[in-house]
């Protein structure tokens, strides 16, 4: 990490935690401080048909997330790395896969993105972006012309409007997830009760910055947003209002994600009981029919059973050794 990349996060504000962390010191709220750790980089063949394809979507899981919500389906690396002390890239542990990622320099993580291109991935999948923003640009810049797929920004969504604007003129697509509605909820699950007013701020931006969705000849998206909402069980009240707002707001010239695939995690019932269990295919059947009923016909849904572990990777350092 260069001085200037450091200064790009001291007092870092990049999501709406806004912890004003100096990461060059320690870890922010995201739990990771300015070292780039990742956890897998992989050809990924469980996004919508548009971004994965049959050759794959390029992913690169990064460690660590702003928003951590109790039932995490990643959590095992979400958590980040507040409980290592900072190291310097010279390090002699770095590169090394512990408990929660592999760490990259910034030119590494550019050979990456060059080698999921090798493999034949349809696009490079930035996973969980949100806090190495700065250095997954430069990362971009990097790699220069010698990239030449697109590039997909996958987040939880809990980013600042001027966060989004960093990554204007470097992303082609834009994969945000729209979780909650309801700000008691999004408190209860994630201590972010201004989720949907943050969410919806970025996402409108992120509207603005692709425009309308371009395809190439074998249907794979070139350009634009998908929206996604992945179903809670017990929740799908609020899974309606946040499709409400999409219809009102966009009507049909956005893409919608409806995500049947939530997966109950050791312990969360303890958390809350309705997360305990699966989503039932009556719940995730009426979420898809107010969706119909709402006109929206740009709508990805899944087929088949409602959770799947398939879903979960194994986070082992896939595709980030040297």
């Amino acid at each position: 990490m260069n001085i200037r990349e450091e200064k790009q996060q001291k007092g870092c504000r990049l999501c709406a935690r806004a912890c004003g962390v100096d990461r060059a010191q320690r870890a922010g709220r995201c739990g990771e401080t300015v070292e780039v750790y990742a956890a897998r980089a992989a050809l990924h063949l469980w996004e919508e048909p548009c971004i994965s394809g049959r050759e794959g979507s390029g992913a690169v899981f990064f460690t660590g997330c702003p928003l951590g919500c109790i039932f995490c389906q990643n959590r095992e690396i979400a958590l980040g790395s507040a409980s290592r002390s900072h190291r310097e890239p010279d390090d002699e542990r770095v590169g090394r896969t512990d408990r929660r990622g592999v760490h990259l320099t910034i030119r590494e993580l550019a050979e990456v993105f060059l080698r999921l291109q090798a493999q034949g991935a349809n696009n490079i999948n930035l996973v969980t972006p949100t806090h190495y923003v700065p250095q997954i640009a430069e990362a971009l810049r990097l790699a220069g012309e010698e990239l030449r797929i697109p590039v997909v920004y996958n987040t939880g969504t809990y980013e600042t409007v001027e966060t989004v604007d960093k990554m204007a003129k470097i992303v082609d697509i834009f994969l945000p997830d729209l979780k909650f509605c309801d700000p008691g909820l999004s408190a209860r699950y994630a201590a972010a009760p201004d989720y949907f007013a943050v969410a919806t701020a970025a996402i409108a931006r992120m509207a603005e910055i692709v425009g309308e969705a371009q395809f190439d000849g074998r249907g794979m998206m070139k350009r634009g947003m998908i929206v996604r909402h992945m179903v809670l069980p017990g929740h799908t009240r609020d899974s309606m209002a946040i499709l409400d707002y999409l219809a009102e707001t966009y009507g049909d010239r956005i893409y919608v994600s409806i995500m049947n695939q939530y997966t109950p995690m050791p312990g969360v019932e303890k958390k809350d009981p309705l997360l305990g269990r699966k989503v039932t295919r009556r719940e995730y059947e009426r979420v898809v029919g107010h969706a119909i009923s709402l006109g929206l016909s740009k709508v990805f849904i899944q087929e088949g059973g409602t959770v799947s572990e398939s879903f979960i990777p194994a986070f082992d350092g896939e595709g980030l050794g040297r």
